[in-house]
């Protein structure tokens, strides 16, 4: 029967040689299947460690792991088969074109992978596949990591800081190709600071600071439990429009100003992320 998580994690911690204390303390998690999972918190965190554990690259740790529910001890190079990987700094070979890099890196699976066409396709870099990557910019070479990860449609992605270095445009594309494989069955398992890609495509969202989880939840649920909310007014003042903000629609400023006729425009802003992350993630307070 096949597992209903992703993955399970159960008091994970990992100890570097010499160090006095955990870079991962103690985590329980689960992703389950088809889900975007988010993992943030500031630099120094455990968030890469964690991850070089969930991958297969770190087997020195304590507590117990699953992927795709088998113990990930337990895998051997099948495991590769099955997960795509895609870390903040991309893997390519510089001299080979990026059509080249691709056949490079498919030839190294068992099973079926997409043609380098196909692959290059849906990251929009069909038009320079025969361009070498040596001349690529930085947004360039996450795209191509990022069709290197998909190439031999895994099961499970795990990618780390998949939007970095693009501009606006190429980012929303990114997170439309990460959608993408979420609809069509994939879980993805993502590690960022860029706080849009999170909102938009994170069903749960889980901070990470000093080597703990302090908090896991929906992106919405944890604006709500963490981030403050205001009410934004724009109004007239000397012939110029000024812009207040407000903690609460029943502040005394608010109302006064409410009530003398020179206000424009009202509305809410609700709490960013961003806001959630400083206050849950951000202060180095996580008690062990």
């Amino acid at each position: 029967m096949t597992a209903v998580n992703a993955i399970d994690v159960a008091d994970l911690r990992v100890r570097y040689a010499g160090a006095s204390h955990d870079a991962v303390a103690g985590i329980d998690l689960t992703v389950t299947r088809g889900e975007i999972f988010g993992l943030l918190g500031p630099n120094g965190a455990g968030k890469s460690t964690a991850l070089h554990v969930l991958t297969g690259q770190r087997r020195d740790f304590a507590g117990s792991v699953e992927v795709l529910g088998q113990p990930v001890r337990d895998w051997g190079r099948e495991l590769y088969e099955r997960i795509g990987v895609g870390f903040e700094l991309p893997a390519y070979y510089p001299k080979l074109t990026a059509r080249e890099n691709l056949a490079a890196f498919g030839a190294l699976y068992v099973g079926p992978v997409d043609s380098p066409e196909d692959a290059l396709a849906i990251v929009g870099l069909a038009d320079v596949a025969d361009e070498r990557v040596a001349h690529f910019s930085k947004g360039m070479k996450m795209r191509l990591n990022l069709a290197r990860a998909l190439l031999h449609r895994p099961e499970l992605l795990f990618l780390d800081e998949p939007t970095s270095g693009l501009d606006p445009a190429h980012a929303a594309d990114v997170r439309a190709v990460i959608r993408a494989q979420a609809d069509a069955g994939r879980t993805v398992f993502l590690t960022t600071h860029d706080m849009p890609t999170v909102e938009q495509l994170c069903d749960r969202v889980a901070f990470m600071d000093d080597g703990l989880i302090v908090a896991v939840d929906s992106p919405r649920n944890l604006r709500l439990a963490y981030g403050r909310g205001s009410v934004v007014v724009e109004y007239a003042e000397d012939g110029r429009t000024r812009t207040a903000e407000f903690p609460a629609t029943d502040a005394p400023e608010l109302v006064r100003l409410l009530a003398s006729g020179v206000v424009q425009t009202v509305h809410t802003r609700e709490a960013a992320l961003a806001e959630v992350f400083v206050a849950v993630a951000g202060s180095g307070r996580a008690v062990r």
